[in-house]
């Protein structure tokens, strides 16, 4: 789970891209609306010898055209990167964009000059839907977000909070399970895995943020969620051209999100109000926790600052958006691959069910981590298939030299954490899913650490739920590969398992994964 993921409201184009000519009859609103871009442009442009190279842009909407089409966004930009270098320069619209794809530019980024790209951009959908840029993913670097950071990393999201949400999460996964099991039409025929693993990760995330809801209350909730879900993961061309109001106006992102978060708003002031009158004194779920460290002076004084009900919507409503899709979205990407490559899938299945068989005990959180096949097929995945394949942008609080190139102020930075973990000088047949290089290579993990390989971010804006996102993923593709064989349907052979992806706020793929599950009896 990441915060990261909410900031696809700020990346570029999903796959829903407008088509080319909705983005001319921009480029004339633009034109009619905004001569004082053309001026800004102008006389902004003094120093562009010392920006970094890139495609050649259109007046007024920049390189913008260059994003639309089939492909999604990062693989264009990997492409793109492939001809102007591993640090290039995009003008989408009146913004100043760069797009990093080496691991040595992104140590700069993310580690040497992490301070100055503390920031992230913040555009009115986002500041709308994240109660003014109150929540984790959007705050501007300072106290605030150190403050809230810490709340998150050690109260919400901490080692020590996921080991205490691991039974919830045990009997979520169980669940499924037993209803695969046990239901007759699960036997034998094709189920939407995709489908199933949504509805999993929804009920669980709104399990671990407001504890048991009733059906009636998941049914209200989980609608708004999605179409919040779809609205940071749009395309707004106000974003683009922030100075021109009626571009911002016709584009009616504005109008949409502020209706949306007056309705997100009186749900969660409502399931707020509900713990306060009836909650106890101590619980497990998220909600409880914000609620508690409220009412906590003593706690308050020590993190430098008092949690409202406003910052406790925001942060809660952060975590649900971030962790409901990603996790299951990652398992679902996993049993892909184990799918199209047999060989993998017996391996990493084969260690599963002789390390439990042997234990003659249920999956627990010691045997998983004996399964270093098992982890080293996630680190495969995430290194091909990152969830989050444009790490949130950053946006440059002071000018700087990066690379040789002048990065200047407010410019937008984005990580191509998909371009390099397919970096030939560092990978060997990069393309090709193997989970053995990670066990040659131990060393390599997913913390932020080994530039080369990126899926939660680095520094100071890195992932906050990687723990979350990482337990739940392993205990959850555990339980599938232990309790079930699964099989392809009918005519489907390996190589046909379809792995287009479809951009938003997770990398999602484009057609629901359809399997046979077959349960396994020891």
């Amino acid at each position: 789970m990441d915060n990261d993921y909410l900031a696809a409201d700020h990346q570029l184009p999903s796959s829903t891209t407008p088509p080319l000519h909705l983005l001319i009859i921009f480029f004339f609103l633009a034109a009619a609306a905004g001569t004082k871009i053309l001026i800004k442009r102008k006389t902004s442009n003094s120093s562009t010898q010392q920006l970094p190279p890139g495609p050649w842009k259109l007046p007024i909407i920049g390189n913008l055209h260059q994003l639309l089409g089939a492909q999604p966004p990062h693989r264009r930009l990997m492409d793109l990167a492939r001809k102007h270098g591993p640090l290039m320069h995009l003008q989408l619209g009146e913004t100043s964009n760069v797009v990093v794809s080496s691991p040595e530019l992104a140590k700069e980024i993310l580690k040497t000059h992490d301070l100055n790209f503390a920031n992230r951009p913040l555009y009115p959908v986002a500041r709308i839907l994240s109660y003014d840029a109150r929540d984790m993913a959007f705050a501007p670097y300072g106290d605030y977000f150190r403050h809230i950071r810490k709340v998150t990393s050690e109260e919400l999201l901490g080692r020590r909070r996921v080991k205490s949400l691991r039974p919830v999460m045990e009997a979520e996964i169980a669940d499924l399970v037993t209803a695969l099991r046990n239901s007759k039409s699960y036997q034998g025929v094709v189920v939407n895995l995709c489908r199933m693993l949504d509805a999993l990760g929804n009920t669980l995330i709104c399990r671990v943020a407001f504890g048991k809801m009733t059906p009636k209350q998941q049914e209200a909730f989980l609608p708004l969620k999605e179409e919040m879900v779809k609205a940071y993961g749009g395309f707004g061309l106000g974003n683009f051209f922030p100075s021109s109001k009626l571009i911002r106006l016709l584009s009616g992102t504005e109008r949409a999100a502020t209706k949306l978060h007056k309705e997100m708003d009186a749900m969660l002031e409502s399931i707020v109000g509900e713990h306060m009158a009836t909650r106890k004194a101590r619980s497990d779920d998220l909600l409880d926790v914000l609620l508690n460290l409220m009412e906590e002076e003593e706690k308050n004084q020590e993190l430098g600052f008092s949690i409202t009900i406003v910052e406790i919507k925001a942060i809660i409503l952060d975590v649900i958006l971030s962790g409901s899709d990603t996790s299951t979205g990652t398992v679902a990407w996993v049993m892909s691959e184990l799918m199209r490559h047999p060989r993998v899938m017996e391996k990493a299945q084969g260690e599963v069910r002789q390390t439990f068989d042997a234990k003659g005990m249920p999956i627990d959180e010691a045997g998983i981590e004996e399964l270093n096949y098992l982890k080293a097929v996630v680190k495969e995945t995430f290194r091909l298939r990152p969830i989050t394949p444009l790490l949130v942008p950053r946006e440059c609080r002071e000018a700087v030299v990066v690379g040789g190139y002048q990065i200047p102020e407010k410019t937008r930075v984005m990580v191509n954490s998909l371009a390099i973990g397919q970096d030939s000088r560092y990978w060997t047949d990069p393309e090709k899913f193997s989970p053995e290089r990670f066990v040659d290579l131990p060393e390599i993990d997913h913390r932020g650490t080994c530039f080369e390989f990126l899926p939660f971010g680095a520094g100071r804006r890195m992932c906050p739920g990687m723990t979350f996102g990482s337990t739940v993923i392993e205990l959850l593709l555990a339980n599938l590969l232990y309790h079930f064989d699964w099989q392809l349907p009918d005519g489907i052979e390996p190589r046909d398992v379809d792995m287009s992806e479809k951009f938003g706020l997770a990398l999602r793929k484009e057609h629901d994964l359809h399997l046979i599950p077959i349960p396994y009896y020891p």
